[in-house]
């Protein structure tokens, strides 16, 4: 019974560390599927939100919900901006000056954040921090639980919002044919840079559910190499396939940290991502019609 608890604890807490790559892996395929670019800024991003929220919470004291709305809206701004302002600038250009300049930003935004917050870790106290959950003897974390019930959340109201508002049937309609879409009335380059800031919205949201079990960092945007793995494990054209990649890996982790010895847990994202490469390179959910990476 013993190991049963343990076993059901480390898969819970897998998919809890797993939902946050698979937020993550969320902005990379939102982003690939309207523009073929990949942001691999994305997970600092999700770094700037985390001390966004930090800032209104612990410093502005506002309440966690109020605080971590604002800090959503405050970086789905800023990515927005990035797109109007700098990506739309390389539109055109080879996929390695994307992938040099997302780089490049990475870089600039964790130089930015260490000026202005310092390089010392971080947090702020939220509804879930040190609370738990009694169920049948099995204890659980409340913000492990508030990071799936979050997760889960997220993806119906993205769901809901691309499947049946205008605004996200423009989306997916830009996202399949550029020049087709115009052609119809659609706004395509407003529209790339409301992909981007929901990207940026959704790396947030991350960076808050993520902050009870976590301290925030400048070098906690290093998260995006393993959501990226999770991206392509899921396959790169899927939004549901890169919320299970990140539960697979976030699990794969769990089991690596325990069983295995020291150090494989670091490495078990890539170890999955080079198997999936070899057995299935087009990722377990790609879609048929859809952009391979």
């Amino acid at each position: 019974m013993h190991d049963a608890a343990r076993i059901l604890q480390l898969i819970v807490n897998g998919a809890a560390s797993g939902c946050i790559y698979g937020l993550i892996a969320l902005g990379f395929v939102l982003i690939y599927k309207a523009t073929e670019m990949v942001n691999f800024a994305q997970g600092d991003v999700m770094m700037l939100g985390g001390f966004a929220a930090f800032t209104l919470i612990a410093h502005f004291h506002l309440p966690y919900w109020v605080g971590g709305i604002l800090a959503i809206v405050i970086t789905a701004a800023l990515g927005y901006a990035l797109d109007a302002l700098i990506i739309r600038r390389v539109i055109g250009q080879p996929q390695f000056a994307v992938v040099m300049l997302t780089l490049g930003l990475g870089f600039i935004f964790r130089a930015g954040a260490g000026i202005a917050w310092g390089y010392d870790s971080v947090g702020f106290e939220t509804p879930f921090t040190n609370k738990t959950i009694d169920i049948g003897g099995l204890i659980l974390g409340e913000d492990s639980v508030s990071i799936i019930a979050g997760t889960v959340l997220l993806c119906g109201v993205l769901y809901l919002f691309f499947s049946r508002t205008r605004v996200g049937v423009a989306m997916q309609a830009a996202s399949q044919n550029q020049l087709a879409a115009y052609y119809m009335g659609i706004p395509v380059r407003t529209i790339f840079s409301l992909i981007w800031a929901i990207s940026a919205g959704v790396a947030c949201l991350a960076g808050i559910l993520l902050s009870p079990i976590s301290m925030i960092d400048v070098n906690m945007g290093s998260l995006g190499i393993k959501a990226f793995a999770a991206a392509v494990i899921g396959g790169f054209g899927s939004i549901p396939g890169s919320v299970i990649g990140g539960v697979i890996v976030g699990i794969v982790e769990q089991f690596a940290g325990y069983k295995l010895p020291a150090g494989f847990q670091e490495v078990s994202s890539n170890i999955v991502l080079l198997l999936m490469l070899f057995v299935r390179p087009q990722g377990l959910f790609a879609e048929r019609m859809g952009k391979r990476v």
